[in-house]
Parts: C-alpha cells; sequence; structure tokens
C-alpha cells in the first residue's frame, strides 16, 4: 500500500496525472485495513492477532475523521485532483484559512500511523509488541520499512494538501517535509506511555 500510494503523489513532471487521485488515496488508506489483519492472521499467534485487531479498529475509527478532513479539503477546491490542490492555493495556503482543520489532520495521520500517542497495538498487559511479532528479519524490516515510509508518504500529503511549496520552492517543501517528518517521530519521544 505505500509504494502504490507513492504513485499518486504529483511530482514536478506529472508523469502519473489523475484527476481522481484523492479518492484512489482514500481507497489505498481503507485496503490497508485488510492488509493489517491479514499479516496479524499470518503470523499464527493469538497475540499478534489481537494486535492486529486493535490495529484495524483504531485505524477505522480515525479514518472516518481523516476522510471528512480530505472531503472538506476537496469541497473548497471543488476537485478531486491533487494538482487542482496546489492551484488553488497560489494566494494563500490552506494551512493558514484551516489551521485547526490541520491539527486535526495531524491527530488522525498519528493515529493512521499507529504512533504515540495513539499506539494501542500494544496491550498493557501483554509483553508483545503488536501484530509482528512472528515475523523474523525480512518481513520485520519490510513492514517498518513500510511505517516509516507511510510517515514520509504523510508529510509530504501535508505538503500538498495545506501548502502550495512544491510549486514554488524545492528547499522549503522539503524544509517542511522534514518538520513534519520530525514531529511525527518526536511524538515517541515527547509523549511516553
Amino acid at each position: 500500500v505505500m509504494l502504490m500510494s507513492w504513485v499518486l503523489f504529483p511530482y514536478i513532471t506529472n508523469i502519473y496525472f489523475l484527476n481522481y487521485s484523492m479518492l484512489l488515496l482514500i481507497l489505498l488508506m481503507s485496503i490497508s485495513g485488510y492488509i493489517m489483519i491479514f499479516m496479524g492472521w499470518s503470523s499464527n499467534s493469538i497475540y499478534s492477532m489481537m494486535g492486529s485487531m486493535r490495529s484495524v479498529s483504531q485505524m477505522l475509527s480515525y479514518e472516518v475523521s481523516f476522510i471528512f478532513i480530505i472531503f472538506i479539503l476537496m469541497i473548497m477546491s471543488e476537485s478531486y485532483s491533487f494538482l487542482d490542490f496546489m492551484n488553488y492555493q497560489i494566494y494563500v495556503w490552506y494551512l493558514f484559512i484551516f489551521y485547526p482543520l490541520f491539527l486535526m489532520y495531524f491527530i488522525s495521520v498519528l493515529a493512521e500511523l499507529n504512533r504515540s500517542p495513539m499506539d494501542f497495538i500494544e496491550g498493557e498487559s501483554e509483553l508483545v509488541s503488536g501484530f509482528n511479532i512472528e515475523y523474523f528479519s525480512g518481513g520485520f524490516t519490510l513492514i517498518f520499512l513500510a511505517e516509516y515510509g507511510m510517515i514520509i508518504f504523510f508529510s509530504f500529503l501535508s505538503v500538498l494538501l495545506f501548502t502550495n511549496l512544491l510549486k514554488y520552492s524545492n528547499m522549503f517543501m522539503f524544509m517542511f517535509i522534514m518538520v513534519m517528518s520530525c514531529l511525527v517521530i518526536f511524538m515517541r519521544g515527547l509523549l511516553p506511555r
């Protein structure tokens, strides 16, 4: 799901231009719940299955708010395309207009990524790490590469939805992406369990 979501991002060359890229993003995020269930079931452990069920229930509950936030932005830009999001933010960014919406978006992203303080896949009474306890080196590496790849993707998506930095300056765009990625990663250290 992480690799398929990177195809939706409009790069400078716009090779993969889709008119309905926002709807495809919502579809890919909905599919990730099924993949989480399959990963918990395929490890053949009751604890990993419980961890995957907790993760899917949390992802579904916060996905509803995330979709409503995306719909509000789609109504404002009057389009389903990522490129139109950039074109409608020429004069003023959505970050300044919708600052409370951006905070709700950030909380929904933290919950969608299963980051602190919304990391309920690890039970308090269990001594296991959630759904990924039975995976060895290859599978474990792929799971965490996908997790941190989605952190970077949601940072790119934040730049795309709430600013217009992709069209103007690559340096400021990457600085904003690094700030967003570091905020998501630092939340684990700032808000311990």
